[in-house]
């Protein structure tokens, strides 16, 4: 970690009975509402007001989750983001007013569990805390957990490891769970907000995330992503792993965009 100057919080922040949180946000009125509410709700807070600090407390306090704001003073979010996960996994849900798609892929990509855009309920935020730290405190699979195999993909749960017809994958921490949701499940559809509840512990969200991380998986599982062979669309429904070999006929009923399309009269699967 670089050897910067002492930030304005010096003290320790104590370890609440649901943990302790690091939000980093130079706007002080939102910063203030957030500690707020996440306080109430029983978690411990630390506070930091640009990305070096941020970077700072980090790694004075290992917090539980970092709620992180993207557009910070002498670095951005996506830099602490990326900073933080090479000193070790740690939920990170980011806090925007700017809602492009691109930001919200590269967000996710640099290991962002969630994205919320400004302005926000308060309330929701908390509850997508709750969620996150759900998730990550699952028990990981144990050591000897089989490996899911199917249409030329292995997955190993316990060493996080992803091959494609023995070529190594590079996932994301997401990517990797909705691929390995999807082998758990070859040849059932699932709509993208039963996605979210499965893969992401979601209740509520926008269900585009699920859309981007479809297409960014694709574009490394497949051999040609605009043509899916693997992950299917499913019109009207979602999405669908197939691990045979597709008829043409099928071929014929994909989303080259990667979104499923509403379902319209006449038309079935």
């Amino acid at each position: 970690m670089e050897n910067l100057p002492p930030t304005r919080h010096a003290e320790p922040a104590p370890r609440g009975v649901r943990g302790l949180v690091l939000v980093v946000d130079d706007d002080p009125t939102v910063a203030e509402v957030v500690v707020g509410y996440l306080r109430r709700a029983g978690y411990a807070v630390d506070q930091a007001d640009d990305g070096p600090a941020a970077l700072r407390r980090f790694a004075a306090h290992r917090p539980d989750l970092v709620v992180l704001d993207l557009m910070l003073p002498a670095m951005d979010g996506f830099e602490v983001c990326r900073r933080m996960r090479a000193h070790g996994p740690v939920p990170v849900i980011m806090l925007t007013a700017r809602g492009d798609e691109e930001d919200r892929v590269l967000g996710l990509e640099t290991g962002a569990d969630d994205y919320v855009t400004k302005p926000f309920s308060p309330r929701e935020l908390v509850l997508r805390v709750d969620s996150v730290l759900r998730r990550a405190r699952v028990a990981p699979p144990p050591a000897d957990a089989a490996p899911l195999c199917g249409g030329g993909l292995v997955l190993d749960p316990a060493s996080r490891q992803a091959h494609r017809d023995g070529r190594g994958l590079a996932l994301t921490l997401r990517e990797f769970d909705l691929l390995a949701f999807l082998l758990r499940h070859p040849g059932k559809a699932f709509g993208r907000e039963e996605l979210m509840r499965e893969v992401w512990g979601w209740d509520f969200g926008d269900p585009s995330t699920v859309t981007v991380h479809i297409r960014r998986l694709r574009g490394k599982v497949e051999t040609d992503p605009a043509r899916p062979r693997l992950i299917r669309t499913v019109w009207g429904v979602g999405y669908r792993l197939d691990v045979r070999p597709a008829s043409k006929g099928a071929e014929a009923d994909q989303d080259p965009g990667g979104l499923p399309a509403p379902s319209s009269q006449g038309r079935s699967r």
